[in-house]
């Protein structure tokens, strides 16, 4: 396993874009450690499947370097940098059984016929694929071919990391579940380093001891599954973790209270530390407003648009003046008609340019 360290990686497709300062790839300076868990999640187009390609060696970054331990790789093949990658469809040899596939990385690597039956039996058995290990290939569904995929990068025990590129596309729901834990399984078993890109938050947060959230090209916050939930680095991480995802209200500093849509909340703790001159904004996330009867205290007035019975509790999706707004109810609790919603202030979060300026 190996330590693996971007230095200020970035990249664009070409010299003219870069030249107009268009990259794929803004600068990315992290560590991940050597026999971590992590994920790299955001939305199509924001540079995760760029970074990976830098990391295995199929990129070569426009700037930086990319070392592992303290050997640069940068200019490295895939193969001399001695990783395993599985791609987002299969990558096998129709041509051969199952147990070929899993073997045939082992076998190149000169690994003993005793050690790779032992390898490659127990591989067979975590893809669930005994009755089909001396199948060809070819005749498999999709989703069987991908997990041979999976089994190909996970049956190796000498890599320096292994690299995943939304393996579970093309896997049913259920099997995505199931996978997902087995390699959690084989991640506490080996320690492996493991990097794993996705768009689906569910992925990232079940697989991931640390997620990386990337958006436009920028890493924009890296942290534990709890952190990104309850500390927001980023309204865009707001937005993309949780469902429904946090509220963020565009909103001006008076004193020690934030004015949004003339509606006046107050912020604990005095005048906030604020960006002069920024675009600010609010952000609370629905589990932390509560709905109260118009005119109660300091809750603010809203107007509710509809509620989604979601099973155990509803989302009502309401209007702070022209702001969206959704709240989570318990099923069973009362939805006033003359509707107002207090937001808990502990978990208020102050934004300037889209960037926490300190939790208020």
């Amino acid at each position: 396993m190996a330590r693996i360290r971007l230095d200020h990686i970035r990249h664009a497709y070409s010299p003219a874009l870069a030249a107009a300062d268009i990259y794929a790839l803004r600068e990315v300076h992290h560590t991940f450690d050597d026999g971590g868990a992590y994920a790299l999640l955001g939305p199509s187009g924001c540079g995760k499947t760029t970074l990976l390609n830098i990391i295995s060696g199929l990129l070569t970054p426009s700037e930086g370097s990319v070392l592992f331990g303290d050997d640069d790789v940068t200019m490295l093949t895939p193969e001399a940098r001695n990783i395993a990658q599985v791609f987002q469809f299969p990558v096998i040899y129709d041509t051969m059984t199952v147990r070929e596939n899993l073997a045939f990385p082992l076998k190149n690597r000169k690994v003993p016929a005793a050690a790779i039956r032992t390898r490659v039996e127990d591989m067979i058995g975590r893809i669930g694929l005994e009755a089909k290990a001396d199948r060809k290939a070819r005749g498999l569904t999709a989703d069987e071919k991908q997990k041979i995929s999976l089994g190909r990068g996970l049956v190796r025990s000498d890599v320096n990391a292994i690299l995943f590129d939304e393996p579970l596309t093309v896997i049913d729901p259920h099997m995505k579940w199931q996978l997902r834990s087995e390699l959690k399984q084989l991640h506490r078993e080996f320690a492996m380093t493991m990097v794993y890109v996705t768009h689906d938050q569910t992925e990232a947060l079940t697989f991931a001891d640390k997620v990386v959230v990337m958006y436009e090209g920028e890493v924009v916050q890296i942290g534990t599954p709890e952190e990104l939930f309850e500390r927001p680095q980023h309204t865009f991480v707001g937005y993309f973790i949780g469902s429904p995802g946090m509220n963020v209200l565009p909103c001006r500093i008076d004193g020690s209270d934030a004015m949004v849509s003339d509606m006046r909340i107050a912020l604990p703790g005095g005048r906030a530390a604020y960006a002069v001159g920024a675009k600010t904004e609010l952000g609370i996330r629905p589990e932390f407003v509560t709905i109260v009867d118009r005119g109660d205290g300091d809750a603010v007035p809203v107007t509710i648009d509809k509620v989604e019975d979601v099973g155990s509790e509803r989302i009502v999706r309401a209007r702070l003046g022209e702001h969206p707004l959704s709240a989570i109810v318990r099923e069973g609790v009362a939805i006033p008609t003359d509707a107002a919603m207090r937001f808990a202030p502990d978990a208020l979060n102050l934004y300037a340019d889209s960037r926490l300026v300190g939790r208020v």
